[in-house]
């Protein structure tokens, strides 16, 4: 990928005086800000992926894929990379006003004992388990989140639920995670973030409205739960599909073309019974030679 040049903030400002630039040994774009390295991995169509290192010394011109090991997101091009990286280092000079503080808390927590904790404020604390974490949120501070969103318990894990704790306590976080945090609301919550915002979210604007919808619509449908490129029908993936998507229901095999399942989409591929054959013969399936 060739760099791009004259970009905005080019130039080193206050802000962004820790931001460099580069591309790869291997001709990716890459970056660093502080002790972190961000990349714009290729992948076989235009877009690029998101990878990350922490505190990895060596010049940009020398960095290899292996290098990187954390993996997020897409990438449309070039100049969105750029932008995320202006945006993690917006994000740590924030995180630098803030007064969040390391403690070893010793408490039970939903996913274990707590391994360590980090104070946001009085009465919200971020913990680290074995295999998990979360927030936990006093009494005081638990009665502030929004009732469609609010935890009795005051434990919210750390996947979905700390976007609760930034909605609530905005205050607390940075320009990038309130963001998040919002997206992760809007994907997850849409009832509750309709109820906030007070607007009704579209299509493709939240992905658990979008499942219920497809849900809705596909209920008398066979949808596929279960599928093998078959070894009996070539060009063909053998399909397992059940009404509506209910695993309960019964199950019945159908025969895909490769190429069209191929193009599935996010909440299942819908059985076209005029199209699809219906399939009885040998199966790829172990579990359903008879």
């Amino acid at each position: 990928m060739r760099a791009l040049a004259n970009q905005p903030h080019d130039q080193p400002t206050p802000e962004y005086s820790g931001v460099e630039f580069g591309q790869s040994a291997e001709g990716f774009p890459v970056a660093r800000v502080g002790d972190t390295l961000l990349a714009m991995l290729p992948r076989k169509d235009r877009e690029g992926l998101l990878a990350s290192a922490w505190r990895v010394s060596r010049l940009l011109a020398e960095l290899t894929r292996s290098d990187f090991y954390i993996y997020g997101s897409t990438l449309a091009d070039e100049a969105a990379f750029r932008e995320r990286v202006f945006e993690t280092a917006e994000h740590k000079r924030e995180l630098r006003g803030l007064d969040r503080r390391d403690a070893r808390v010793h408490c039970n927590t939903p996913w274990g004992a707590s391994q360590g904790a980090t104070i946001y404020a009085e009465g919200i604390a971020s913990h680290s388990a074995a295999g998990h974490g979360g927030f936990k949120l006093s009494t005081e501070r638990n009665r502030l989140v929004h009732p469609m969103l609010r935890q009795n318990s005051g434990w919210y894990e750390e996947d979905v639920e700390w976007a609760i704790v930034a909605l609530t306590f905005p205050q607390l976080f940075t320009s990038y995670e309130q963001k998040s945090a919002d997206r992760t609301i809007r994907e997850s919550f849409p009832d509750a973030w309709e109820a906030i915002h007070g607007r009704v979210l579209g299509a493709c604007e939240s992905m658990e409205k979008d499942r219920r919808n497809f849900e809705k619509q596909h209920v008398g449908d066979w949808i596929v739960i279960s599928a093998i490129t078959s070894a009996h029908e070539k060009g063909f993936v053998e399909v397992v599909a059940v009404l509506g998507g209910n695993r309960r229901s019964e199950e019945r095999r159908f025969l895909v073309a490769s190429d069209e399942y191929a193009g599935r989409g996010r909440f299942g591929f819908v059985i076209d019974e005029t199209r699809h054959r219906l399939y009885d013969g040998p199966s790829s399936f172990v579990g359903w030679n008879r």
